[in-house]
């Protein structure tokens, strides 16, 4: 009977080292297994004012250190200053910044084939953008409708997307009206900025003339948009609203205001479409004044959605805010250098491992690793030089 019970102690006891052995070697894994999918290649295809440096569209391969191989011309359009793909990423579209759409006042929106594998664009078609200087394009979660914002006309439309990807002309356009109180800037309507929230039933567009986020009911189906009841949310007098992004979890949008360098926080009702400011701040320093070449440009939340990064155009700065989960609001933390001049735009690459910023007036493009824990940038010593780089886009290499 002993020799039975002791061998009987010793099996359960085996067993239990064993099962405690399995859930430790499995919380030792499982990290290193995410990090392991998390860390690949990326295509960075970037979007530029075309010149003497600059013939549209390039692309480079990012590897999981964050290396970037020197850019090629993936196409050659006019003046793609913002890009955007499909849910797929199958297909690629770029906002035309141009006043003159083949004999009208209109940018275009061009279509491209997306090869995942070698990186290659091929041109589908163009459309006319229904006003003068898009300078936002969006693709709906379906990938069936790309939104854009003109900038010179005042207005956003929404084009249909064609099975193989290519674009039908506009179905919807809406005309804003409307001004604000800042001479020149603010004499008119600049749509400036058109995105599906997450549930894609409405879609939010910045206006910086006129100090509001318009808010329209989407049909993705049919590409068409339609007022929202209320019909937008209105920002301090002066603030010139440019660009926004959602929290991960759709409660809150964050809205960078390019005149005035201020974050605007909102509390967002998806049922309803409706936004509630709950918050502003500075992106400047503490008693940085505000100086006549500073402006804000772009604004991304962390994947984590712990952290937000916004541009300082003329301080040369990512400013670096977390963020309250539970109540949406923020707190400035820290301020990074671009290593240029003029941060028009910049991108995370979807892991949240680094951040590239495109640096317009200096021509380059500086790559920073991200801390998970705090959030903070340090540059990884990898650059690209291009003419007046203005647009980032991520696709993973297949």
């Amino acid at each position: 009977m002993r020799v039975l019970f002791d061998w009987s102690m010793n099996t359960l006891l085996h067993r239990a080292l064993y099962l405690i052995l399995a859930c430790l070697v499995t919380g030792l894994i499982a990290p290193r297994r995410a990090s392991a999918a998390a860390a690949r290649d990326y295509w960075v295809y970037f979007g530029t004012y075309t010149g003497a440096k600059s013939k549209g569209i390039y692309v480079s391969r990012m590897d999981a250190t964050g290396k970037l191989t020197e850019p090629e011309l993936a196409a050659t359009t006019v003046n793609p200053t913002f890009l955007a793909t499909d849910p797929g990423q199958h297909f690629l579209y770029a906002a035309n910044e141009i006043n003159d759409f083949q004999g009208q006042k209109a940018g275009g929106v061009t279509a491209f084939a997306l090869d995942a594998t070698t990186g290659k664009l091929t041109e589908l078609n163009e459309q006319s953008s229904g006003g003068e200087g898009p300078c936002h394009v969006s693709v709906d979660a379906t990938g069936k409708t790309v939104l854009v914002a003109n900038y010179t006309g005042g207005s956003v439309a929404a084009l249909p997307v064609q099975a193989d990807g290519s674009l039908g002309p506009a179905a919807a356009f809406i005309q804003h009206q409307g001004s604000s109180i800042v001479p020149k800037r603010q004499t008119g309507p600049h749509g400036h900025y058109i995105l599906a929230d997450p549930s894609n039933r409405f879609a939010l567009a910045c206006d910086l003339g006129l100090d509001k986020v318009l808010i329209y009911k989407l049909d993705a189906k049919k590409a068409l948009l339609t007022p929202n009841d209320p019909p937008f949310a209105s920002l301090k007098p002066g603030a010139g609203p440019r660009h926004l992004a959602f929290a991960p979890d759709g409660k809150f949008v964050y809205v960078i205001d390019e005149l005035d360098c201020t974050l605007t926080v909102f509390r967002y009702k998806p049922k309803r479409g409706t936004l509630t400011e709950i918050q502003s701040v500075s992106t400047l320093p503490a008693g940085q004044a505000m100086k006549s070449n500073y402006s804000c440009a772009e604004v991304v939340v962390h994947p984590s959605g712990k952290f937000l990064y916004g541009s300082n155009r003329g301080h040369n700065t990512i400013a670096l805010f977390r963020i309250d989960q539970k109540t949406g609001e923020v707190t400035l933390v820290e301020h990074t250098p671009t290593g240029g001049k003029t941060p028009r735009n910049f991108n995370l690459d979807p892991s949240g491992r680094f951040l590239l910023a495109a640096n317009q007036d200096s021509g380059n493009v500086v790559v920073f690793s991200i801390d998970p824990d705090t959030g903070h940038l340090t540059p990884t010593g990898q650059q690209l030089e291009m003419g007046s780089p203005v647009a980032i886009v991520f696709v993973p290499v297949r």
